[in-house]
């Protein structure tokens, strides 16, 4: 769609400004411009002139000798290349040395021996339109050398072209766009109110009978009287040429102006050809045929609308083309003139079918204003009675006017789909100007829709409009979400963190079954307390397990059978007990089985678990627990809490699986885990700084647990520790009976600097005073 800068200044006469600040404008309200350009400028050196004579080139055929009076009186040699002309018409002239819109310069030059004294010039070549076909043949009397700007009436103005998305029926108009454009800018917008002095009645002189009201909702017709056919004025003429659309004569002209201004089709009908001024529509009948005004006759079929005379004759294809039978010509003084409303699809079918796609039919495709009748025809009526010819008074419509119900809109429902915060009163002002009739309700708005928005006719569609007169690019941008239909729970993101963790540090998952053998439990060195069930498929699975160890066990027992000794395995599984309910109380556990390692390598384990899903700090407190070493197990608590067990597996044990060697065991309680809020992750920068490693080894009572040792240094060693770790445990010659010697290794390091021989050993000093005082324990030598 193609508009001009100065037509829309009549409807919003304050649309001003750079016109490429008010084409960002216009692309920013959805209409993108495609192309800007500057119009009445490099006219220059361009004059009117009149042709005296067209002779045959001498050695060309596709070139002619034109003869041609500049306002001087002589004759003048042109060599042009068109043959649309004849003599006495007048044309643009591009005399020598003028520079052309498109930067070409104009300088006498020969042509297969011709002299050529300057260029004959189309439409297209002075940037008014897009005629390529031939020389551009003035309307009017216009003297010889008279400069062409001046002759035509030509100011400067601005042209944008935009593309319309099919979603924009009303932005098919000048009268559309510049409504946008005006709210954009928040200045006065108006249509234009046609005054029509009126000479006689349309009554007895036209009727109109629709057949199919699905196909014609409404058609409405005026008659006009005195009519001269003849040219457009200059204005008119340069308009519909900027936006692309050849000149015909006055009464063409002004259909085509209409159209373009306000968006309705329209055509003109010779009132003397149409019996009794008759007009009806219906649908074609398979069969019927129609000449149309590009002289092609057409084969009808029932699917295409036409529009018929008293004698139920086709004389136009309806929303596509009129007929030639009642064609405007020369001698036509009377006409009748129709605007109405099509189905869109139908007419979209029709021409699809005929490979006929007009103008009119592209407007009919997208959806016209059924309420814009009224005024496209009045508008029609204004400019023929311009042109010299009176209106009947009256218009004849059939179908009632429309009317749209209010849409209630929500604002919370407009601010949650735009992703902005605005009130009612702010959509208020932004649908008002547009043509939007709301009020405001309780915080809401009901919103009528206008007639010119038969795109629009839901709750939706109304906040899309409210979105883009509010801008887009206003709206913040952000990321969406993927739709998710659910999301793991903190208990399942646990779980397998730790599943990954426990991969990671290279244990295989184990997958024993819940149910055990009767004396399993007995043999495994826990109580006997095991739920029977009622039904089992085999005997040796009728026992529903209490604890996860007789089933880590038998899979440690069953890889050593098979040769694979020293295993690492590890289950997430649940256990399940009787606490007088009507189901087992099922608890969720982590267990790890480390064939061939002691109590301290649990603990490893579970620090480094603990660490990975940032378990709060916790203590190891020894204990004898059922199944495991009398003195090499322990309950890990947080707060007095327990959440977990560590320690090697009974020897006893053992030998009744017929297990060898040591093994460590670690049952984690996930369900205690997560009664605890665990903490986020806590990073520290990585020092590019050289570290001191210091060992110190300390006496202690076999009753004193490693872990307090263990903080006591953490506290000691303050920021400069960078790490510490348990990597000895001795008991035997030159140690007290009831004592035991544990060795730890602290590495010292900091983040600014190289610490020297005097940091470390003041560090290393304060560790050694800070235990003896807190603890029962000392440096051995």
């Amino acid at each position: 769609m193609k508009v001009l800068l100065s037509w829309m200044q009549e409807f919003a006469p304050e649309i001003a400004g750079d016109p490429i600040e008010l084409g960002e404008q216009l692309s920013d309200l959805g209409l993108a411009v495609e192309e800007l350009k500057h119009l009445g400028g490099g006219l220059g050196g361009i004059v009117v002139a009149r042709v005296l004579d067209l002779r045959k080139h001498p050695d060309a055929d596709r070139i002619q000798l034109v003869d041609v009076d500049a306002g001087d009186g002589e004759a003048l040699q042109i060599c042009c290349g068109a043959f649309n002309m004849s003599v006495g018409d007048l044309v643009p002239l591009a005399t020598i040395g003028a520079t052309m819109p498109n930067g070409m310069e104009i300088a006498k030059r020969k042509m297969r021996g011709q002299t050529s004294n300057g260029m004959l010039c189309s439409g297209a070549e002075l940037d008014l339109g897009d005629d390529h076909d031939g020389i551009m043949v003035l309307n009017g009397d216009l003297a010889p050398g008279t400069a062409f700007a001046e002759a035509m009436g030509i100011e400067p103005d601005v042209l944008f072209d935009l593309e319309v998305n099919p979603n924009r029926p009303d932005a098919m108009s000048i009268a559309g766009v510049s409504r946008d454009l005006a709210a954009r800018l928040c200045v006065p917008f108006n249509l234009p109110d046609p005054t029509v002095p009126a000479m006689g009645s349309i009554e007895g002189r036209t009727s109109v009978e629709v057949h199919d009201s699905e196909l014609c909702p409404r058609f409405g017709s005026r008659v006009l009287d005195g009519v001269s056919v003849g040219q457009s004025p200059a204005w008119m003429s340069q308009r519909l040429l900027a936006l692309g659309m050849r000149p015909i004569n006055n009464l063409v002209d002004i259909s085509n102006y209409v159209m373009l201004e306000l968006g309705q089709p329209n055509h003109t009908y010779d009132l003397d050809l149409v019996p009794d001024g008759h007009l009806g529509v219906r649908m074609a009948r398979d069969g019927d045929r129609l000449t149309t005004l590009d002289d092609t006759e057409r084969n009808l079929i029932a699917a295409d609308g036409v529009i018929v005379n008293r004698a139920d004759e086709p004389i136009g294809l309806a929303g596509v083309m009129g007929g030639a039978s009642t064609e405007i010509s020369e001698s036509t003084t009377s006409a009748v003139v129709e605007a109405a409303v099509w189905h869109r699809i139908r007419i979209a079918k029709t021409a699809r079918r005929l490979n006929l796609r007009s103008e009119a039919s592209a407007r009919f495709e997208k959806g016209v204003d059924p309420g814009g009748i009224e005024l496209a025809l009045d508008r029609f009526a204004e400019l023929a009675v311009a042109a010299g010819a009176t209106a009947a008074e009256g218009t004849l419509v059939s179908g009632p006017a429309p009317v749209n119900a209010p849409i209630r809109v929500r604002t919370h429902r407009v601010n949650e789909l735009i992703g902005v915060d605005l009130q009612a009163g702010t959509m208020k002002s932004l649908l008002d100007p547009i043509g939007f009739e709301t009020e405001l309700v309780d915080g809401d708005l009901d919103v009528t829709i206008p007639t010119f928005r038969p795109d629009s006719d839901s709750e939706i569609d109304i906040i899309e409009e409210v979105a883009r007169c509010h801008s887009y690019s206003k709206v913040a941008k952000t990321v969406p979400s993927s739709p998710r239909s659910g999301h793991l729970t903190r208990r399942q993101l646990t779980r397998r963190r730790l599943r990954s963790a426990l991969t990671g540090l290279g244990l295989s998952e184990a997958m024993p079954l819940p149910f055990l053998a009767p004396g399993d439990l007995t043999k495994t060195g826990l109580a006997d307390d095991g739920i029977v069930v009622a039904n089992p498929l085999v005997a040796e699975e009728s026992i529903m397990r209490t604890s996860l160890l007789p089933g880590m066990v038998k899979a440690v027992a069953t890889n050593q059978r098979h040769r694979n000794g020293n295993v690492a395995l590890f289950e997430i599984g649940n256990t399940f007990a009787d606490e007088g309910g009507e189901l087992p109380h099922e608890t969720e556990h982590v267990v790890a089985v480390l064939a061939g390692d002691d109590a301290s390598a649990a603990v490893g384990l579970w620090q480094a678990l603990a660490g990975h899903v940032h378990v709060p700090g916790s203590r190891l407190v020894d204990e004898s627990i059922a199944g495991l070493h009398p003195s090499r197990a322990a309950r890990v608590e947080i707060d007095d809490v327990t959440v977990a067990v560590v320690g090697e597996i009974d020897p006893a044990v053992l030998e009744r699986w017929e297990v060898e060697g040591r093994v460590a065991w670690l049952d984690i309680d996930l369900d205690a885990v997560l009664g605890f809020e665990l903490e986020p992750a806590d990073y520290l920068p990585v020092s590019r700084y050289p570290s001191s490693d210091i060992d110190l080894a300390f006496e202690v009572a076999d009753g004193c647990p490693a872990q307090d040792l263990e903080a006591t240094l953490r506290e000691a060693g303050g920021d400069l520790l960078a790490s510490l770790q348990l990597f000895d445990v001795y008991r035997g010659t030159g140690l007290p009976e009831g004592t035991r010697s544990l060795a730890f290794g602290l590495r010292l390091q900091a983040t600014d600097r190289t610490l020297t021989d005097d940091e470390v050993a003041s560090v290393r000093q304060r560790c050694i005073e800070v235990v003896e005082i807190q603890h029962p324990a000392r440096l051995r030598g």
